[in-house]
């Protein structure tokens, strides 16, 4: 029973440890693109050791999980992890942490769900508010909705659109409303959405696990930042914070009382700094150390066996 303890245990330790230290880090809103990187290794990381201390206890519980585990493995092999020692408890930690990835699918299939309802919803009211003109496509990407409050969004789908009100129109320029397109291209090229739709799922699953929790608040914020930098590299830093200005004036965002968008005069005060980014070889060791984290647990699990065969 040691393997999979160790195995939740390291599960644990990169759970407490890695958002402390990503919130200590220097680089992360200067890099937000290796951040989203570091912070998928680490989750994945500790999904990672849920899943072998499963694999692990339900193979020592079950002689039929265990022909399928340790199928292609000599006697020996299996002797090297004494599933024999594991005890009776062996079957109730296999039961609850398949139940828990039982439940994180749910949710994940939950807010997949809800996402592309909202998406139709949205859609629907698209075709009721702007319907399709003569001579228009459905290649056209650029829709103009009638709206007093400056507004641009990205609509994802088989024919992605980029809204914008007419309220945008008259505030924006055209290398700003070009920074706007570039920035919500960026979201949809990265696959953003589902970033937080499995951010979400997680937090959602496990209100009790703060690294969860820490995962999808900073999946939501760091996103922002790497389509920010998307569009700032074809238009200027200058633009896009322009945009983010003229779109959100209006909104007390950048008043001396915090409202919920106060993240955008973060940003906008971010691009103005126009802080260097890392050098290639720091970014390129931060990558390689965070793609050795689900290393790991893959070395803790396979380590008796490696040891039996060499």
């Amino acid at each position: 029973m040691m393997l999979p303890v160790a195995l939740l245990l390291l599960g644990g330790l990169a759970a407490a440890l890695a958002p402390r230290l990503l919130a200590r880090a220097a680089w992360v809103d200067r890099e937000p693109v290796l951040a989203l990187w570091v912070w998928q290794c680490v989750v994945a990381a500790v999904l990672l050791c849920c899943a072998l201390a499963m694999s692990l206890t339900a193979a020592a519980a079950w002689g039929a999980v265990r022909g399928h585990v340790f199928a292609p493995a000599p006697r020996g092999v299996i002797d090297a992890y004494a599933l024999h020692a594991y005890g009776p408890w062996a079957g109730a930690v296999a039961v609850v942490l398949a139940c828990g990835g039982a439940w994180t699918a749910a949710m994940l299939t939950r807010e997949v769900g809800s996402a592309r309802v909202r998406r139709l919803r949205r859609r629907a009211e698209l075709r009721a508010r702007a319907p399709r003109l003569p001579g228009e496509t459905a290649g056209d990407r650029l829709v103009v909705l009638e709206g007093e409050r400056p507004e641009a969004w990205w609509l994802p789908g088989t024919s992605p659109r980029l809204v914008v009100t007419t309220a945008a129109l008259r505030r924006l320029d055209r290398r700003q409303l070009d920074a706007v397109l570039a920035h919500e291209q960026g979201h949809a090229r990265a696959r953003h959405d589902w970033l937080l739709h499995c951010s979400s799922a997680l937090a959602r699953g496990f209100p009790q696990v703060p690294v969860f929790a820490a995962f999808r608040d900073e999946m939501h914020r760091l996103v922002e930042l790497a389509a920010d930098d998307v569009a700032s590299r074809r238009f200027g830093r200058l633009a896009i914070a322009l945009a983010l200005v003229e779109l959100n004036e209006g909104r007390g965002v950048f008043g001396p009382c915090p409202t919920a968008q106060a993240a955008v005069e973060r940003r906008v005060d971010r691009l103005l700094a126009a802080e260097p980014r890392l050098t290639p070889a720091r970014r390129l060791r931060l990558t390689a150390a965070a793609a050795f984290v689900p290393v790991v647990p893959l070395l803790v699990t396979f380590g008796p066996a490696l040891s039996v065969l060499r």
